[in-house]
This record gives C-alpha cells, structure tokens and sequence, in this order.
C-alpha cells in the first residue's frame, strides 16, 4: 500500500505522517523499547527523516541512551506520554513506534534485534531471523526489508 502513512498519540493531541515505504520494519527486544512500549518488545517501522512529519500538534522530546550506546530523542505527546517515535543522533532516520500507526498492520517485521535482552518467556516461534543485539551491519536489516519486500523471502 503506497503512502501516506499516517499515526498518532493515544489522545489524538500529536499526529504525524510518512510518505514514503520504510527502508524497514523489525521487532526490537531492548530494554528501553520494553519500557517504552510497556511490553516485552517494541516493533520499530524505520523511515527516512526527510519523508517524516508532525502534522498536528507539538512533540517533546527525551534524550535517552540506548542499549548500543548510541544516543538517541525519543518524542512524544506532552499531553499523554505516548512515545511516538526515536531520531538517532546521528544519521538521518526516524524509528516509528508501529502501534501508533493508525493501522499497524500496514507492515510485516523481518527480524528480531537484541534478542539477548528478550523476556525468558518469549517464544520466538515466527521464525524470522534473531539478532542477539542490532547487527553490527545496520543495513543488514535494509536488505532483509527489501528480500522480504520484493517477494523474494517469502514462501
């Protein structure tokens, strides 16, 4: 489904939109997306910063430390706390938090990250690949986006 692609806050105060088909989509089992997403995992939807945009409302912004050590701004509505995304320092992505979308079934995850910080009692039964953290080859995850994309990864 070609975009926009649009989300928001629980209380509709901060609303946002991408224009473009993420460069990818996974499930990350970090202990801040755990926090963040209060939950066992957060599933991220990673999109070009130039094609991001707040379209309603004004976001604050957290900086916080991920698991990497990588220093990243988590934004999210003033008025209800709901995290809606995370720009890395450096770079140019945005990292969408896929339950705000409005319809997060738009995208599929094509892997698992920081499977090593994972709940015990996850399961892992979709059989996409695992990461014990992010690969060490951030575009490794780009290039299972496209595999799986193009139809290639699938049965």
């Amino acid at each position: 489904m070609p975009g926009p692609y649009v989300g928001g806050c629980v209380c509709g105060a901060l609303r946002y939109e991408f224009i473009t088909e993420p460069t990818t989509v996974y499930i990350c089992h970090c202990t801040e997306c755990q926090k963040v997403s209060s939950s066992a995992f957060g599933m991220s939807v990673r999109v070009s910063a130039d094609d991001f945009n707040i379209t309603q409302g004004e976001s604050k912004s957290v900086e916080t430390v991920a698991d990497s050590g990588r220093t990243k701004n988590g934004l999210f509505c003033p008025e209800c706390g709901t995290r809606i995304c995370s720009k890395p320092a450096v770079g140019d992505l945005v990292i969408v938090k896929a339950g705000t979308l409005d319809n997060p079934n738009w995208f599929k995850p094509i892997a698992h990250i920081w499977t090593r910080s994972a709940q015990s009692w996850f399961p892992f039964a979709d059989g996409l690949p695992k990461f014990e953290q992010a690969p060490e080859n951030i575009d490794e995850l780009s290039r299972l986006w496209i595999t799986y994309a193009t139809g290639a990864g699938q049965s």
